[in-house]
């Protein structure tokens, strides 16, 4: 498979990755810097035991006990995965990311865990601990709801946070994914509808199979240490190409000579090119990471080491 990447776009820098330092002159400040070190450092644990209260919704489907998993594939009765690796291009140019293409005859079996099995403020495990500790087939990254107290958070059928901000996503329970816009519904509203799961990061890529325009220049908030999301960047995201069908895609990036990430353009155009009706962006940098059989499949920023996050997306075994 080739690619056509879109024209060189000034890169910037994304600083998310300086956020450690820059909390460490805000804690030998003190005063008014305080309240940040206070809300994005230590651990505020909202609800415990989060997997039991949202198993109360959920039809568990019993695996196929002749259900298989390879490196590259898996089957059973409810679900059906096959991760692509796919490189394109050469030397500094070259870019790597993977596609799980997932067909499930269960839409509840595609789940969300938070790590340590807690919802709350800057909880963080790497997603192969989080989807270790739920039996996750395949999971990639989520939203990093963590690190920030607003958007919808509907996860297995549970409300944890209605405070609309940014445009979502929401997957329901038929198997279909729309792009909407937070503000203008609520929590509530949302699973009477049949919502099983929210993210909240963006922005949407691809809408009704196209990509969606301007997604070059959109940000995604402005929280304490959240900068820009565009530039040539490791990314992960999530489409539906009809309902039951979705396709998860991990883009490895800064790693010259392995991947050097991809605009938000590009990233649109491979969920378009493969079928998308609906794409959406999720917490990209060092976040992304897909986990499949228990392994790490992808290689973030090259190192080959996860970067602990709040939550991921998974398929139940």
């Amino acid at each position: 498979m080739t690619t056509n990447p879109v024209p060189n776009q000034p890169r910037r820098i994304n600083r998310r990755g300086l956020l450690a330092g820059g909390l460490g002159l805000l804690a030998a400040a003190g005063g008014g810097g305080a309240w940040a070190l206070d809300r994005y450092v230590l651990d505020h644990v909202e609800v415990t035991g989060a997997s039991t209260l949202a198993a109360q919704n959920v039809v568990v489907a019993e695996p196929d006990s002749t259900g298989s998993a390879t490196a590259t594939s898996y089957r059973s009765d409810t679900a059906t995965i096959a991760i692509e690796t796919v490189s394109a291009g050469s030397g500094d140019d070259t870019v790597t990311y993977f596609v799980a293409d997932v067909r499930v005859t269960d839409a509840t079996i595609v789940r969300s865990a938070f790590a340590g099995d807690q919802f709350g403020a800057n909880i963080i495990a790497d997603p192969s601990e989080i989807a270790a500790g739920v039996g996750a087939v395949l999971a990639i990254n989520g939203d990093y709801y963590g690190f920030r107290d607003t958007g919808i958070v509907i996860r297995n059928g549970v409300t944890f946070r209605d405070a609309g901000a940014r445009q979502g996503l929401a997957l329901y329970a038929d198997g279909s994914m729309k792009l909407y816009d937070e503000t203008a519904t609520s929590a509530g509203k949302l699973i009477s509808d049949g919502v099983w799961n929210t993210l909240s990061f963006g922005p949407g890529l691809v809408d009704d199979g196209a990509v969606i325009s301007g997604i070059d220049r959109m940000e995604v908030d402005t929280n304490f240490g959240n900068h820009s999301i565009q530039g040539r960047q490791p990314r992960t995201g999530i489409g539906v190409v009809d309902n039951n069908h979705l396709l998860f895609v991990v883009v490895d990036g800064r790693s010259s000579g392995y991947s050097r990430g991809v605009t938000m353009p590009e990233f649109a155009q491979i969920f378009a090119d493969r079928g998308a009706r609906t794409a959406y962006n999720l917490d990209g940098g060092g976040s992304s990471a897909m986990v499949f059989g228990g392994a790490l499949v992808n290689n973030p920023l090259g190192k080959g080491r996860e970067r602990g996050t709040s939550d991921i997306l998974y398929v139940a075994g």
